[in-house]
């Protein structure tokens, strides 16, 4: 059976084999950059704003990570780890272990893009153990992201003032 390609395919890439997952990574940054573009639009701290308008940017430099040489560096993930680092401080006893995904709407935005980093650094453990190669650098940037939208839904909220729920596991 030949394959259909629609002359009005969104993305050249989006017919790829389903073991093929560097399409999926594409797909998924761009909605880690877009879902940085909402959440940005929801926040009105122009340090902040100019901080996920970076991010946004940044995302799309990972995007083409699997197809092509990673186009980000070493000073940009320390840039984002400082940014982790700064949000893990300032929202320092706003938890204590898991918290519900609630509140303000720009943290339930920021907890969105949280599983979304997470879901994208599995596709690239996906990739790995498919024998193909993954930027250590890579890894390291989506994982600091996952960080980054965590504590800056923490950060969202105090500000919205709204308190964080903790949530107590019946499994752990």
């Amino acid at each position: 059976m030949e394959l259909y390609r629609s002359p009005y395919e969104a993305y050249p890439f989006l017919s790829d084999a389903p073991d093929d997952l560097r399409c999926d990574f594409e797909l998924m940054t761009d909605g880690l950059a877009s879902l940085t573009g909402l959440l940005r639009s929801r926040v009105e701290d122009a340090g902040l704003r100019e901080e996920l308008l970076w991010l946004c940017e940044l995302i799309y430099h990972m995007n083409p990570a699997l197809r092509t040489p990673l186009r980000v560096t070493e000073a940009e993930k320390e840039r984002l780890h400082a940014a982790v680092e700064r949000l893990r401080g300032e929202t320092r006893g706003r938890c204590h272990r898991f918290v519900l995904c609630q509140g303000c709407e720009a943290a339930c935005v920021a907890h969105v893009l949280r599983v979304r980093a997470k879901e994208t650094v599995r596709l690239l453990y996906r990739h790995l153990h498919q024998g193909r190669p993954v930027e250590p650098l890579l890894l390291d940037l989506v994982n600091l992201l996952s960080d980054y939208f965590f504590h800056l839904a923490l950060r969202l909220n105090a500000e919205a003032g709204v308190d964080e729920v903790d949530f107590i596991s019946r499994s752990y």
